[in-house]
């Protein structure tokens, strides 16, 4: 009996030219590909991979995964960047911070936005301390934005910077 996937918005859904731009502010390329396994993928399906700078994507692929990968490329320090295969690598502190830095991205992308990724986040199984990913990012994630502060990703207006972390 085939299982339904979560009503989540897609890479199909979104402005492939558009996409490819924010990722290239943090150096990374867009790879579409065609069908089969997504090279790089950390939980296979349709789930967005990481090689070096290359983040891999099908059609299926959520945009959540897309830009909670491109989060944590952003996020990793530089010797994790330099060895990046499969695996981030982050503790619990970065990947908190990964969360948080992908709401603020979903804002660059016109089908997406912060309410849709709080919606497709809490859809897809994201599991925070106050039962959502909204009152999390609202409510409860003050660890996050130190985080992300400290390592001068985001300034303190919660804007993102676009660069990658350096240390």
């Amino acid at each position: 009996m085939p299982t339904e996937k979560p009503d989540v918005l897609r890479f199909v859904d979104s402005d492939p030219d558009e996409l490819a731009r924010l990722l290239r502010h943090f150096g990374l390329h867009l790879n579409h590909c065609c069908g089969g396994d997504i090279p790089g993928s950390y939980w296979g399906d349709e789930e967005a991979g990481l090689r070096g700078n290359r983040l891999y994507l099908r059609d299926d692929t959520p945009l959540h995964s897309i830009l909670h990968e491109t989060c944590h490329y952003i996020c990793m320090d530089p010797t994790r960047r330099a060895a990046l295969d499969t695996n981030a690598g982050s503790d619990n502190a970065e990947e908190n911070a990964v969360c948080y830095l992908q709401v603020l991205l979903a804002d660059e992308i016109n089908e997406l936005g912060r309410r849709r990724i709080f919606a497709d986040m809490d859809t897809w199984g994201y599991s925070f301390r106050l039962g959502s990913s909204r009152s999390w990012f609202e409510n409860d994630a003050e660890d996050a934005r130190a985080w992300l502060i400290s390592r001068n990703l985001i300034d303190s207006g919660q804007c993102y910077l676009p660069r990658l972390r350096q240390t």
